[in-house]
């Protein structure tokens, strides 16, 4: 076998590996943020990582790094992504960027040995804390306490369904530490699409040039609790209300889609009180989100959802409270880090073409930060947090071919102009 052969074997096993920690019998993984199985896939990680010389510690909200300083006193270039998935999400989302980093992390500290060259940074690996946000809220947590968009304070008192915090969680399974993160010089991440564009035009790499807008709600619905004999002109119903508003949002998602506006609307996360037999619920509480690439029509479908609101509480005798959770705008990526990428890809034989992520990723508050590079892979059918989620081996073999070339560039200052 060749050197690169044996490489890319060893990375397969890992991946392997790394997909039994909260394994389901669908295939995917449930491994939410600070459960037992993310406790169990860190210390896996930081297994790996340790024995090839890196440092590997946790700062105060939960991130995981994983350092190698050849350059005493340098920053680190950083790549890397997420572990936490969705309930029964897919094994590929987020897991496959921090095993990437970290393969290429570690191939970048053995070319550096055998060809005696020298870095103008070092290089790190980042497993970013609850960057999905299915058990804790708000969703890219770890990266945006770095980059100071949410407080450490905001962050840790965070709490679940059972009223557990982050930093009870945390404290819980000795994932959290009292070091800062390191000297930052530049951050790299690879993911898989989640998406079907790069599949229907047969090529190996997106480059992501921005990310699309979105405004996420969340919005209690406060009824009357009743007896489910009561007559439908007395009821107070909650999830009739609740109900509206999700029908709401997904007909105004066909509005603007009918006119040639690429938007979607979603509602994630539903809970009914009491959520009992023969009771008309008094309370929903509910999560919802509209995403556009144009800041204009999220704009438009944002008054439009608000509209209908006062029209849905007078029907259901209800009254709505909301408030934004969570909302960024569509926000390029900078050009220098995607014709850094164009070239790496261009010059390793790979195809490729500009892409934008629909999705919210740790690189989305990082390119506020420091230069970034954001990398996609093909997702079959475009599946994700689903148990079905898959992309193609010579797809993942490629990526992290794809990322080592770029942490390399990076780390000798390709992005410091």
């Amino acid at each position: 076998m060749t050197k690169q052969d044996t490489r890319e074997a060893a990375f397969l096993a890992d991946f392997a590996s790394m997909s039994s920690f909260g394994a389901t019998a669908g295939g995917g993984i449930d491994r939410q943020a600070a459960t037992l199985p993310d406790a169990q896939v860190r210390t896996w990680l930081r297994g790996i990582l340790e024995s090839r010389g890196f440092r590997v510690y946790f700062d105060k909200i939960g991130n995981q790094f994983a350092l190698f300083e050849l350059v005493p006193g340098a920053p680190y270039i950083l790549a890397g992504s997420h572990m936490d998935s969705q309930p029964f999400g897919g094994r590929f989302d987020g897991s496959y960027g921090v095993l990437a980093a970290a393969h290429a992390a570690m191939r970048w500290v053995e070319n550096l040995s055998e060809s005696g060259e020298t870095a103008k940074y070092n290089i790190g690996v980042v497993n970013w804390f609850n960057e999905e946000g299915s058990r804790f809220k708000p969703s890219m947590m770890g990266s945006s306490v770095l980059t100071g968009k949410l407080t450490i304070e905001d962050a840790l008192a965070s709490q679940d369904h059972d009223g557990v915090t982050v930093g009870e969680a945390l404290e819980a399974l000795e994932m959290i530490g009292t070091e800062e993160a390191p000297k930052i010089a530049g951050y790299a991440e690879i993911h898989v699409e989640q998406g079907h564009t790069l599949e229907d035009r047969g090529l190996t790499i997106g480059l992501v040039e921005s990310t699309w807008g979105a405004v996420k709600y969340d919005i209690t619905v406060k009824g009357d609790q009743a007896h489910s004999a009561t007559r439908m002109q007395d009821r107070h119903d909650a999830l009739v209300g609740a109900s509206k508003l999700v029908i709401a949002a997904r007909e105004i998602a066909d509005e603007f889609l009918a006119r040639g506006v690429d938007i979607v609307t979603s509602c994630g996360e539903f809970t009914v009180f009491p959520n009992s037999p023969v009771v008309v619920p008094s309370e929903v509480r509910m999560l919802m989100d509209i995403r556009c690439i144009d800041a204009d029509e999220l704009t438009k479908a944002d008054e439009a959802l608000r509209a209908r609101w006062a029209g849905i509480e007078e029907y259901a005798s209800v009254t709505i409270e909301q408030q934004e959770s969570h909302s960024w705008g569509a926000n390029p990526y900078d050009d220098a880090g995607i014709e850094l990428a164009r070239a790496c890809a261009a010059d390793l034989g790979l195809s490729h073409d500009r892409a934008f992520t629909v999705a919210g990723h740790d690189s989305t508050n990082m390119k506020d930060h420091v230069p970034t590079v954001m990398l996609f892979v093909p997702s079959v059918d475009g599946i994700s947090h689903n148990e079905k989620e898959y992309t193609k081996d010579e797809d993942l073999l490629d990526g992290v071919t794809l990322l080592t070339e770029v942490v390399t560039r990076m780390t000798r200052g390709a992005l410091d102009a």
